[in-house]
This record gives structure tokens, sequence and C-alpha cells, in this order.
């Protein structure tokens, strides 16, 4: 059995029916993601590929570490301007304790693509992989939560992880407010080891730190569909009925329903 196809055997059984979207679920030694991606890829598709923010970003201590501290400009014949990683900067600052993240390494990576396309047939949504790699204990994002459940598979080294229950259940991306931040203590406190997989629901906090020298792991976000993509699937729809597209006019309405009226000053 690969480790994709031991991957994918996770999430079915009572997962759909009792942690789906509902709770936190651990699956310790799944199987060996070594060959999954390796640092020999990270470095090639570094090497090769013109990863702008925020495809590729650097975090220290909750905050994004400037571009021009490990990349510089660079203006082709075309006039265009693109920013060239600088090694020895960008080393600098993982050794100081950054975080690198790698935005949908999948569309870089063919054994990356298999994996989220085996993942979008069993789950039926869009999935997208990113992938995080960490060369020191240090904290790169702080304490936070995702608008999107995700499925993380550790690749190699080890990650503790910190989780803490949602403050506002199902929050999204555009939001009419923002969750506060949890109190008290974490409800759990894991060590993700090299062959492990966790799923989070969105809304779920959590903090993550390295806990053995350097760590890279994927996460894999799952897209959600909601009732507001519904509802905003179908006021696209009724665009081609006139009525809905005709203004609404304050004297077409019943004298109770129009539209207040202001004074002009």
């Amino acid at each position: 059995m690969t480790a994709i196809t031991a991957a994918v055997r996770s999430l079915g059984g009572d997962f759909p029916a009792e942690a789906f979207g509902r709770t936190y679920r651990l699956w310790p030694q799944v199987g060996d993601f070594s060959d999954l991606f390796t640092w020999d890829d990270l470095n090639e598709i570094i090497a090769r590929h013109r990863l702008e923010p925020p495809r590729l970003r650097l975090f220290n201590d909750g905050a994004q570490v400037p571009q021009h501290a490990y990349a510089h400009p660079v203006v082709t014949k075309r006039h265009t301007v693109w920013h060239r990683i600088e090694p020895g900067n960008l080393h600098h600052q993982l050794n100081k304790g950054a975080s690198l993240v790698l935005d949908a390494v999948d569309t870089l990576h063919r054994r990356v693509e298999h994996f989220a396309e085996a993942l979008e047939r069993h789950l039926r949504t869009d999935v997208q992989v990113n992938l995080y790699a960490s060369w020191t204990s240090k904290e790169g994002f702080g304490l936070h939560f995702d608008d999107h459940d995700v499925v993380v598979v550790q690749l190699e080294g080890a990650k503790r992880w910190k989780i803490h229950e949602p403050t506002r259940i199902a929050p999204l991306r555009i939001d009419v407010e923002a969750p506060e931040p949890p109190q008290g203590e974490s409800i759990a406190e894991i060590v993700l080891r090299a062959g492990d997989m966790l799923y989070l629901p969105r809304g779920w906090w959590h903090a993550v730190a390295a806990a053995e020298d350097r760590s890279l792991h994927l996460t894999c976000g799952l897209k959600p569909t909601t009732g507001a993509d519904l509802l905003a699937w179908l006021a696209d729809q009724l665009r081609a009925s006139a009525t809905v597209r005709a203004n609404t006019s304050p004297t077409s309405l019943p004298a109770r329903n129009r539209w207040p009226t202001w004074r002009r000053f």
C-alpha cells in the first residue's frame, strides 16, 4: 500500500460521520511519506521558479518577514519586475527562526499533485496543498485558525501542535465579525512525527512549532462549500431574470417598505 493510499483510507471508516467538520483527529504512523516531498525537491523548486509573495513567504514570531530581507528586485528586458531569492539571506532568516511557507506546491510537484487529486476524489472538494518548513523550535505564525478544514501530513522531523476549540462556529474568509482568541489552556497538545497525519476543522485555533530540529510537512486545505456560496450562486443565476435586473425604485414599493429618505445638508 502506498503512502497516498494509506492517507486516503485513513479518511474513511468512521471519520466522515464522527469527526469531519466536528473535531480534530490524529492518525499515528499512517505510512512512509518521506518520498512524497523532500528537502531536495524544495531546493529545486526555489532554484527553478519565480516565487513571488504570497506564493513563498517567511514568518517569524507571528509576523511576515519583509521580502527585501531575503530577495532582491530584478528588471527583465520587457521592464517587468520580479524578486530573485538570495540563498545566503534566505538561510540567514531561516537560521534566525523563520518558517517558510510555499503555497500550492501541488501545482509545482507531480507527486504532491497526485496526492491532492486523490484527496479531491475521496472528499469531493477542491484541495490546495501548502508546504511548511522550519529549522528551529521557534513558532512562525503564533496562535491562529484557518477558514478551511486541513489535513496535515508530517514528512520529516516533528511538530508540536497546541490545539484550542473554535470561538466562532464555521468562520468564513469574508465574514461579518472576527472570532475572539481563545482563553485558557489548549485542549490538546500533540507532537506530530514523520508518518503521522492530523485533521483540523476550520475555526479550530492552533499554535505550531518544530519539536526536534528541522521539520517538513504538507497542509492540505479543503475548500468548504457553504450556504453563503449557495446563495451567491443563486444570485448569479437570477441575473438572467429581467425582474431581478430591474431598478428597485422607492416609488414602486408600498409606503411601509420604501427606502428611508435622508435630508441633505
